[in-house]
């Protein structure tokens, strides 16, 4: 089943956790300063740990029986960033990143069809600094590379995370609806339900979506707590109450300080697995919110916790709220 049929008919779906975030927290190996983790499937050591994140994630998934997404190693990895990391072959390292999660999956026998794999990019710049986005015509030509080197694998999907502006965002759509693959838009938002650049969530979905063909299989927040992600949803559902019908996932922080503070903090911030997972239940059972999954601040102790608490719900509940009903208190 492809992942566009997936997402329009499942409950829940899972998504996989933090992975940069616990790398640069871990120290264990060493990050390339330019293209992050896209480089270590070419590291044993990184390799190891890789693998042991993501099979932590995927056996959470398997063992509650709900579909899985993991995401390639490649948020960093455009044309710039590795030739910056003296690594100039983009197909190459993109391809390897998906390559190595399908190979991963193909372990896990009769789990592995639910099991989705999302050829992962990012902004240019800073995804705290909006200042530093693209505009639409100048993301486009920046990211067609990678985008066109990512829809040439084994990836179920494209997802570009952590958008911080919408100019950048529409210039991704616009190349990734280019290459035919179903694709993912997340952004990261402040409780008032507004970009990092100020635009309203809302009002970003329905440019995209009526000026994108295809337009995208949905969209995303990543890099906020729940219960700001509940915050923002109120505040845009007021305004234009069909937008819970297009967020269609949230990777949580279990922290609820700003992303800008996260990101300057040597400090470490975490919630408890069994808090988290009720915020992000209480998302499902609001918004409609379908794909649950972490960012900063978790690990598959917190993805396993979600994916507990949401089998343990959603088998008692009746189904999800008509599209009309989403987003009502």
């Amino acid at each position: 089943m492809d992942f566009a049929t997936v997402i329009a008919r499942e409950r829940v779906l899972l998504a996989e956790g933090a992975v940069l975030e616990r790398l640069r927290r871990g120290r264990r190996c060493a990050l390339d300063p330019h293209a992050e983790h896209a480089l270590l499937i070419y590291d044993p050591e990184g390799r190891k740990e890789l693998e042991q994140m993501w099979r932590g994630y995927a056996d959470a998934g398997r063992e509650f029986s709900l579909p899985m997404i993991l995401l390639s190693p490649t948020w960093r990895a455009n044309e710039e960033r590795l030739r910056a990391a003296g690594h100039g072959d983009v197909e190459k390292v993109n391809r390897d990143g998906v390559r190595f999660l399908a190979e991963l999956r193909s372990r896990y026998d009769d789990y592995a069809p639910r099991i989705f794999i999302g050829g992962l990019l990012g902004c240019r710049g800073d995804a705290y600094k909006p200042a530093e986005a693209l505009c639409e015509r100048e993301a486009a030509r920046f990211h067609a590379r990678q985008i066109r080197a990512l829809a040439d694998t084994e990836a179920d999907f494209l997802m570009a995370a952590t958008l911080p502006a919408l100019g950048e965002a529409v210039g991704i759509a616009r190349a990734m609806a280019e290459t035919g693959k179903p694709y993912v838009l997340s952004f990261v938002i402040r409780a008032s339900g507004a970009l990092l650049d100020g635009t309203p969530l809302s009002e970003a979905v329905a440019r995209i979506d009526a000026e994108v063909t295809p337009k995208p299989a949905g969209f995303m927040v990543n890099c906020v707590h729940p219960q700001v992600f509940a915050e923002a949803l109120d505040h845009q559902c007021a305004r234009r109450p069909a937008v819970s019908e297009r967020i269609i996932g949230l990777q949580a922080n279990t922290s609820r300080r700003s992303p800008e503070e996260l990101d300057q903090s040597a400090e470490f911030f975490a919630e408890s697995p069994e808090n988290l997972a009720e915020g992000m239940l209480s998302a499902h059972r609001r918004f409609g919110t379908r794909i649950l999954g972490g960012c900063c601040g978790t690990d598959e102790r917190h993805i396993r916790a979600i994916a507990q608490r949401v089998s343990q719900a959603v088998g008692k509940e009746t189904p999800l709220l008509s599209p009309r009903k989403r987003g009502e208190s």
